[in-house]
């Protein structure tokens, strides 16, 4: 089985790809997925709240992620904040990523998508086959996000939180161009596809 990983800025279009990879006949791993269900994990749910209260929660005791990401993104101790979520958090979705790339490879699965926003922090780049960046202009990346809900400074300091853009374009073995059509990516990714997979 291969495992294809996805890269790029926030709001490249990662999703895209996936999406387009999944329709292929790969099999989508998704970091965010698992990370919303690490944070619905009783023990992660006490050790978050016990950092910062019971201002977290929601009126079930379930977490409101956009409640931590005002604390890791926003407050004064962001930083520290951040590096104490991933601390608690990242060994647990990493630990979910590898059992489910398991299940995958046991029942034979051709491919296997991992879309990891952290993929190289969290050294899940060492299970992939390859990785893909999907390039992005920073303009087009932002005005995608601001379409989402985010304010331009949500996305300036989500965007500073991750490993940089450059970075992880040298870190990758292919890249796919996002800033044109829906036409001309679809196509790029089938490229791909028949090159490296079939």
């Amino acid at each position: 089985m291969k495992v294809i990983g996805i890269v790029g800025g926030i709001a490249s279009g990662k999703s895209v790809v996936a999406d387009e990879l999944a329709n292929l006949g790969a099999v989508l791993v998704d970091a965010d997925q698992m990370g919303h269900i690490v944070l619905t994990e009783p023990e992660v749910i006490e050790i978050l709240s016990n950092r910062w209260g019971a201002k977290i929660l929601d009126s079930n005791g379930g977490i409101v992620r956009a409640k931590v990401a005002e604390i890791v993104f926003h407050g004064s101790e962001s930083a520290a904040e951040l590096k104490f979520l991933e601390s608690v958090s990242h060994p647990r979705i990493r630990a979910k990523i590898v059992c489910r790339l398991e299940e995958l490879r046991a029942a034979g699965a051709m491919a296997a998508i991992l879309d990891a926003p952290l993929l190289f922090k969290t050294g899940l780049d060492a299970f992939c086959d390859v990785i893909l960046f999907v390039e992005c202009p920073q303009n087009v990346r932002q005005e995608r996000a601001i379409r989402r809900g985010w304010t331009e400074a949500q996305f300036q300091q989500r965007e500073a939180a991750q490993l940089p853009v450059d970075q992880k374009r040298k870190r990758s073995h292919q890249v796919i161009d996002n800033s044109g059509s829906l036409d001309t990516t679809r196509r790029q990714i089938r490229q791909f596809w028949e090159s490296a997979i079939r």
